[in-house]
């Protein structure tokens, strides 16, 4: 579920076609609901589960399930799969090189632990900036034990690793200045997107089912979390409502903030807005291809101008303009693909406008989703950055066989 399952995910796969033995080191699937799936609740109560998939070794390890809401559910959850995975990582056969990929903090502390007691070397993967996010969506504040605590474990994940990957430069800056990482111990490994997997497809039947043939569909697909300000995205709609009938927006996902965005809906007794749930991973190409447009949405805040969502990515793969309340990186990128339209960060009225602009003209719809999927099928494929990661790889284990070398 969601954009660093399917990273690691795929990386794992092209690395594994590639004749590299990969192993994933994970919990039992519970996010973001908090609730274990039926097939996995028996075999939780066993702590550890094996399982092969696509030739990737899969390895889960017990966790306490909470849905990502409260600050106290999410420590309970983290701390107990940073405990449950440490002892689990000393039972596995030796690799040559240990991935830990964060967010959250926990699981880096975890990976270095693993990496010390195998004496591999390590590499902390940044997918998001701890703590700095937390400030950003109001669970915690500058200052704070709770930001002081993570504050201490992300600076001593970026001492004690041998290298550091970051999915944006603009990450690789932050590091370099805030926590005066080396430029050299950095690395950017964009997010990339499956190309033959998020194609334009035949949604026809989809958007019967969902009862939209003759509408206008813009969709959010993906987490619904704090951190995405989608209450932007109802007031578009509750403003659209009266004067463009024609126009529906759709959430598709689950999230610690579906419950609130589905009240407030509710409340405002708004009939332009559908919940289609949290989908499965090969459905959502479909439900890309069934939106007429699709949006990307965060919070205002300066930390979110450093991120890229691989939902913007997918989104201009499957050839759907996008809408882009993020400023920063993901702008620059849509702006220099042609691919959608920005719109300022929790900018209700903005956002109504360009919904509006590309409801009446279709030629620029078309547009704007062939011009993403030219740019993602040159810049964003998956297959072009596994490589480059492996070259990070291969880069990291040379500097550590002629620092052994050197030493002995």
């Amino acid at each position: 579920m969601g954009a660093p399952a399917a990273r690691v995910s795929e990386l794992a796969q092209h690395w594994s076609r590639a004749g590299h033995d990969v192993t994933v080191l994970t919990a039992f699937p519970n996010h973001p609901t908090g609730v274990v799936p039926p097939p996995y609740r028996g075999k939780l109560r066993r702590l550890v589960l094996r399982e092969r998939s696509a030739n990737i070794n899969v390895i889960r390890s017990w966790l306490l399930p909470f849905p990502n809401r409260k600050a106290y559910e999410r420590i309970l959850n983290y701390s107990s799969f940073c405990a449950s995975a440490a002892i689990t990582g000393t039972f596995i056969r030796r690799p040559d090189v240990l991935i830990a990929t964060s967010p959250q903090l926990l699981v880096g502390l975890a990976g270095w632990a693993i990496s010390r007691v195998k004496r591999v070397p390590f590499i902390f993967e940044v997918r998001d900036l701890w703590p700095e996010s937390l400030a950003a969506v109001e669970m915690s504040h500058a200052g704070s034990p709770l930001s002081r605590i993570l504050g201490a474990i992300a600076g001593f994940l970026y001492r004690n690793s041998e290298h550091v990957v970051v999915v944006t430069p603009a990450f690789k800056d932050f590091l370099i200045e805030h926590w005066q990482v080396p430029a050299g111990k950095i690395s950017v490994v964009e997010n990339g997107v499956e190309c033959d997997i998020f194609r334009p497809r035949d949604a026809s039947e989809l958007r019967k089912k969902l009862g939209v043939e003759d509408k206008f569909v813009v969709s959010y697909i993906g987490t619904m979390g704090m951190a995405h300000g989608l209450e932007t995205v109802v007031d578009a709609a509750h403003q659209l409502e009266a004067i463009s009938p024609a126009i529906v927006f759709l959430f598709v996902g689950a999230g610690a903030d579906r419950e609130r965005i589905e009240n407030m809906v509710r409340s405002r007794g708004l009939k332009n807005v559908r919940f289609a749930g949290e989908q499965p991973r090969d459905a959502v190409p479909d439900y890309i291809s069934a939106s007429d447009a699709c949006l990307v949405s965060l919070r205002k805040s300066e930390l979110f101008k450093t991120v890229i969502p691989t939902k913007m990515l997918e989104f201009m793969s499957c050839a759907r303009p996008v809408l882009l309340g993020v400023d920063g990186e993901a702008r620059e990128i849509l702006e220099q693909a042609k691919a959608g339209i920005f719109y300022p960060p929790e900018g209700a009225l903005e956002l109504t406008r360009a919904v509006t602009r590309l409801a009446s003209d279709p030629r620029l719809c078309e547009s704007l989703g062939q011009n993403g999927r030219r740019h993602i099928l040159t810049h964003f494929s998956r297959a072009t950055t596994s490589q480059e990661y492996l070259a990070i790889l291969d880069e990291v284990l040379g500097r550590t066989h002629q620092s052994a070398a050197a030493a002995a």
